[in-house]
């Protein structure tokens, strides 16, 4: 299986060089509890663990009653981030990396306590997105389980939130972020003791675990073959399952549970209080008291996605962090040339017709190397509309009926390396409007761009849907396209070989788009092809 290149998730020194032997520390300030890993880097580029640490702080205790992250668990955290910095000082780290995720980005004083580690720790914690936090669980998990040829779903259960993101092939489709978390929840229904005080109490937990997945988890574009957990929650359900049965000591790493497991062992532990449930095995004493919640979340999640098979992942985002920081792959480090071979792999990989669309790409780029001057475009976008060609049937990998707007997600969540996050945006809003209707107020995806920017998107696409038809037969006829702008009209006339009346009907058929953004008629004819028509091919930086 190859392993795709990935733009850095989370930014690293741009002087940053770590070679194998190097050892770099990743700390992972969390709502229930801080965790450290110490790791030397290996060939791959990978890693081997050297040490752990976790130190319960149960930092996100307060925030939902408080919006406030309250002293006594600051202290605690503060405690140990000082400890932990020793023990990776200990082995001569080369660098460390702290990240904080929910309780300290929703949190009141969240850029306080960051202030005060920096201040009094010497510790600089960059506080991450829910989907910095979905790719981080996602990239740890894509390297640990083979997931090239499956559709599947990742939860990422934490104390503050729960993100959950569902992949086809190796390529993340969506990516959904709740505030369900195991503290957050009980703090919100449990009291301290005993978890619930009456049946109400657990009802009431459940229903607003399925409001907001409702909410959140709408429209699927597909039921997942399987579901990866990566957490506490999700280690911690395997240790109880494995005392269960017998098979302690096997690894938790792609231990396999059922829907009818989670929802046996919820129902074991709903009925006992604090006390009864840190007298089960396998559950430590420090998540007695949010286990249910946790375990109420990992049901509704099943039931919500129909699936009924769940793998246990024993490393998430820290995992994805160490991972993110020695992998040298960035934007800025990325040639032109690596980023079209990427770009191209990411595609085929999807199920796309690649000589068609590379046709398409270079017709598209041709077309608008010519117009850009006199429809005052920008020369630099020549290089989005070549990659929205090359990218604008990935949805084909979820299916054909509405593939332009799987391919928006696909694009969007692909970290492709050589785009910013601000290009792939671009991209995949013209890729998402190669077909089907004209963006519209009501479509998100288009309107939270600037305006500036929905002037370039309606620009690109409709220059991209005349270049895809002009091989709507997916023949490759047209060889070659010569543009040309008078007050009125656009005249295009194609250099073609063989049989190109598909492909002329196609382009006449479809000059509505462009002919509204430009108010200019579009005229197609076809002529010869001359030895000077060869494709203008990607463009060059």
């Amino acid at each position: 299986m190859k392993r795709r290149r990935m733009k850095k998730i989370v930014d690293t020194p741009p002087d940053l060089q770590l070679s194998p032997g190097d050892k770099l520390a990743a700390i992972d300030i969390g709502s229930n509890s801080l965790r450290l890993v110490v790791a030397q880097v290996t060939p791959g580029p990978d890693y081997r663990v050297l040490d752990e640490e976790r130190q319960s702080t149960r930092l996100a205790r307060s925030v939902s009653s408080t919006g406030r992250l309250d002293e006594d668990s600051i202290e605690e955290s503060l405690a140990a981030l000082r400890r932990f910095k020793k023990i990776a000082a200990g082995f001569e780290v080369k660098t460390i990396r702290t990240i904080a995720t929910c309780a300290v980005r929703e949190a009141e004083n969240g850029a306080e306590f960051c202030e005060r580690a920096l201040r009094d720790v010497e510790l600089e914690i960059d506080v991450i997105s829910s989907e910095q936090e979905a790719h981080l669980a996602f990239l740890s998990v894509a390297r640990a389980f083979d997931i090239t040829d499956r559709n599947v779903a990742v939860a990422d259960i934490g104390g503050g939130s729960t993100e959950i993101i569902l992949a086809s092939a190796g390529h993340v489709e969506e990516i959904i972020a709740t505030q369900l978390g195991a503290v957050r929840m009980t703090e919100l229904y449990a009291p301290q003791n005993s978890l619930f005080q009456s049946a109400e109490d657990y009802a009431r937990m459940t229903e607003e675990i399925d409001r907001e997945l409702k909410k959140t988890v709408r429209k699927r574009p597909f039921v997942p073959q399987v579901m990866y957990g990566t957490g506490g929650t999700f280690t911690t359900l395997a240790a109880m399952q494995m005392a269960q049965k017998g098979e302690v000591g096997q690894p938790e790493w792609g231990y396999r549970i059922t829907h009818a497991d989670v929802s046996h062992m919820l129902d074991m532990l709903k009925k006992m209080n604090v006390k009864q449930r840190r007298g089960v095995a396998g559950l430590s004493a420090d998540r007695a008291d949010i286990i249910v919640a946790g375990l109420i979340i990992i049901d509704r999640i099943m039931a919500r996605l129909d699936v009924n098979i769940l793998h246990v992942h024993d490393r998430g985002i820290r995992d994805g962090l160490i991972i993110s920081m020695i992998d040298p792959t960035d934007a800025a480090r990325v040639s032109e040339e690596d980023s079209k071979r990427e770009m191209e792999f990411f595609a085929k990989s999807c199920g796309v017709d690649m000589p068609h669309t590379l046709h398409v790409a270079n017709l598209a780029v041709e077309l608008y190397q010519q117009l850009a001057e006199p429809l005052g475009l920008a020369p630099a976008d020549a290089r989005l509309i070549y990659a929205s060609a090359v990218l604008q049937d990935a949805g084909y990998l979820i299916n054909y009926e509405k593939h332009h707007k799987h391919s928006y997600n696909l694009i969007l969540n692909s970290q492709l390396p050589g785009f910013s996050r601000h290009e792939l945006e671009l991209i995949a809003n013209v890729a998402r409007y190669h077909r089907g209707s004209a963006p519209k107020k009501k479509h998100r995806n288009f309107t939270r761009l600037s305006s500036e920017d929905q002037v370039r998107v309606r620009a690109l696409a409709s220059i991209l849907r005349l270049a895809g038809a002009l091989d709507r037969s997916h023949s490759q006829h047209v060889q070659s396209v010569q543009a040309e702008k008078t007050p009125t009209q656009v005249k295009l006339l194609l250099a073609s070989q063989g049989d190109s009346e598909v492909d002329l009907w196609a382009a006449r058929s479809r000059a509505e788009f462009f002919e509204k953004v430009f108010d200019l008629e579009v005229v197609v004819c076809v002529g010869k092809p001359t030895s000077t028509s060869a494709s203008a091919g990607a463009p060059t930086s």
